[in-house]
């Protein structure tokens, strides 16, 4: 109470007031977006004079839009899986092992989060191009599987720093092989992290789009891609209606992995008690 009996007064009504501009500035957007797809008229316009539903509708049925949240699964599932064990066999690495190179193996596995999604993209392509690879399922997922990763490598490291090794140690010493230690005592303990590093990928890799650009065909595009060849042909607010569902289902998956795991230990933002 007398920290903040000091702070002055126009601090202490300013500090709130800007939180709430920057908070309405990046929430903005969305509030436009989620408006304009009620629009009944078929132009992309804010704000709606009349109010329909058709667009959602649109967004189901729309051939294009199944294609690509088809291929999109397909892609998700298959890289947020790869992900998942390349990702936490080299979290275990690097944690539990010394040896030459750690430091730069890491950097290099994290270098997608600073690397422009764009840039890898196309180096994709002009090594698969070189090669003479056909640009199906396999190289999708390959480059989703690199985008990710690092968000995999995050969460389960953070597990593992919460992890007591006297279990294991104590496993072991009553005759447990390591292999069963792997599967009894490690796994489940680093469950939570698995499952958030798991949940991070596949939404990554469900929304990605600057690198998929460059790596799909017709037969593969991706759901992101699918719509911004929509948005070259059409100006209608069929893509504010599917931004919508996108941010309704990000939303609730976010939401449930909180709820039951508590994202904050996942992403060490929080103490664990």
């Amino acid at each position: 109470m007398k920290i903040r009996n000091s702070v002055p007064l126009w601090l202490r009504i300013g500090a709130p007031a800007l939180v709430c501009v920057i908070l309405a500035f990046v929430l903005l957007p969305v509030v436009v977006v989620f408006l304009a797809s009620f629009n009944d008229k078929a132009i992309l316009t804010f704000p709606p004079q009349s109010w329909s539903w058709r667009w959602f509708a649109r967004v189901f049925t729309y051939q294009d839009f199944q294609d690509g949240f088809r291929a999109s699964v397909v892609i998700t599932a298959w890289a947020s899986l790869l992900a998942l064990v390349v990702g936490t066999a080299l979290a275990i690495a690097v944690k539990r092992l010394e040896f030459p190179g750690k430091a730069a193996l890491q950097a290099i596995l994290l270098s997608p989060l600073v690397i422009p999604h764009f840039t890898l993209g196309l180096g994709l392509l002009i090594l698969v191009a070189q090669l003479d690879l056909e640009r199906g399922y396999a190289i999708v997922i390959l480059c989703h599987v690199m985008l990710v990763l690092p968000f995999v490598l995050r969460s389960v490291y953070v597990s593992m720093e919460n992890l007591d090794e006297r279990l294991e140690h104590s496993a072991a010493s009553l005759g447990a092989s390591p292999l069963r230690v792997l599967f009894t005592i490690t796994v489940p303990l680093l469950a939570p992290g698995l499952f958030g590093g798991w949940l991070f990928a596949a939404i990554m890799s469900f929304s990605e789009f600057t690198a998929s650009l460059f790596v799909t065909t017709q037969s593969t595009q991706t759901l992101p891609v699918a719509m911004y060849n929509y948005v070259r042909e059409f100006a209608d607010p069929t893509l504010a209606a599917l931004s919508v569902v996108y941010i309704v289902v990000t939303g609730a998956l976010l939401a449930f992995a909180n709820y039951f795991l508590g994202l904050g230990k996942i992403l060490n933002i929080e103490e664990t008690r």
